[in-house]
């Protein structure tokens, strides 16, 4: 990508945040993103992929602090200082490489050289006076993107944490050449452009703007002879498998970072993280409420009218002995502690136990008279006497 290209794309605009964005919003956005235009699910489709790739170049530049301000920078001054423009620097009068700090005074006196000088280490080389060479911008190291994929896990594991393998797919160096661009017996040439800098400098009068150089783009290396796989890129989209722990407790929905198991840096980069997202399938039996589990047990009318102790299952282990106290209602819920989830600092979470008194759809003659004298003996109690009035009122 050239330097102009680099300074008209809008980021933002590519990610579709504002440009005061946090970088957590900038993160959701880019996850979002990759996620709706990866290649795994777009296969064959060019444009998804082109997507893909433009959205990873835009994360790249705005979820690191520094290369976000330096873009910022660059781009918050007027249009004549980032275009290409004649000899007088796109309609100013005096010399860029005096205000980008590369010599000699500048107009504004002191305080003008000082921010002459910042542009200058802002622009890290973009800009050189007739005629030099830099390789600091092509030889930056930088970065691997990011990558996310997702696993889903049966109840068990989940809850004790299990190490799964993830066949990953994103861009490194060829397989073939190992990163050459080089056919198999061959190496490459230094390029005798840019005598292996990867930049050459357009001489635009009074300023030379330095970009990419056109014959090796900016790789600083000539292939003569190129890796079939690769087409002489060096690079290419290939596929790994990589052992992912997930811990123990995660839920349905949660997202693992595994730092530096994403793509692989460049130029000496260090690699980007893998983003994992958590499905968990449904328990016959057990729910979920953050740590806690959560259970619904069946209790007759008996039990939970004259009170009874019982037994009820935990996740993998002995079943607990419950006290259900005389008059339980129906829906009340105990607390078991220490049956849940397991959390980061080893702790557990609790059991929520539920009760559900269940009605009887037969009766015998036996219960049915012993439920008629109940009802009897509490006909004197209007229990609908106060929510009948209260509807009545304005």
């Amino acid at each position: 990508m050239s330097t102009k290209d680099y300074l008209e794309k809008d980021y933002y605009k590519v990610l579709g945040v504002s440009k005061t964005a946090s970088q957590d919003e900038i993160k959701k956005a880019y996850r979002k993103l990759a996620q709706q235009y990866h290649p795994d699910r777009n296969k064959g489709d060019a444009d998804a992929e082109d997507r893909f790739k433009e959205v990873s170049e835009a994360n790249s530049v705005l979820s690191d602090e520094q290369r976000r301000k330096e873009y910022d920078q660059v781009r918050s001054m007027p249009s004549g200082f980032r275009g290409a423009g004649g000899g007088q620097g796109g309609g100013f009068g005096f010399d860029l490489g005096d205000l980008f700090g590369q010599g000699g005074p500048t107009p504004g006196g002191a305080g003008t050289h000082g921010a002459g000088e910042r542009i200058g280490d802002l622009f890290g080389g973009l800009f050189n006076r007739g005629g030099t060479r830099t390789g600091t911008s092509a030889r930056r190291a930088r970065r691997g993107a990011d990558v996310e994929t997702e696993v889903t896990l049966p109840f068990g594991r989940a809850m004790n944490g299990v190490t799964v393998p993830l066949k990953l797919t994103s861009e490194a160096a060829c397989p073939t050449c190992h990163g050459t661009g080089a056919k198999a017996g061959t190496v490459p040439r230094v390029c005798p452009n840019c005598e292996g800098t990867g930049q050459e400098t357009r001489n635009l009068g009074n300023f030379g703007f330095s970009e990419p150089c056109h014959i090796c783009r900016g790789r600083g290396l000539v292939v003569d002879d190129p890796c079939p796989t690769c087409s002489g890129s060096g690079r290419a989209t290939g596929t790994r498998t990589i052992q992912a722990r997930i811990p123990a407790g995660v839920a349905d929905g949660q997202k693992i970072r595994l730092k530096g198991k994403g793509a692989p840096g460049e130029n000496g980069g260090p690699a980007g993280d893998l983003y994992v997202n958590i499905k968990v399938t449904p328990h016959k039996v057990f729910g979920r409420s953050g740590d806690n589990l959560t259970l619904t047990v069946p209790v007759t009318f008996p039990e939970a009218a004259l009170g009874a102790e019982i037994r009820v299952p935990t996740f993998q282990g002995q079943p607990v002995t419950l006290r259900v106290p005389e008059g339980t209602p129906n829906g009340r819920t105990f607390r078991v502690r220490g049956r849940g989830a397991a959390r980061r600092d080893g702790t557990k979470g609790d059991l929520l136990v539920t009760v559900d008194v269940q009605v009887p759809g037969k009766l015998d003659d036996q219960t049915r008279t012993a439920l008629e004298s109940l009802r009897s003996s509490g006909e004197g109690d209007d229990l609908r006497g106060g929510l009948l009035q209260q509807a009545g009122e304005e």
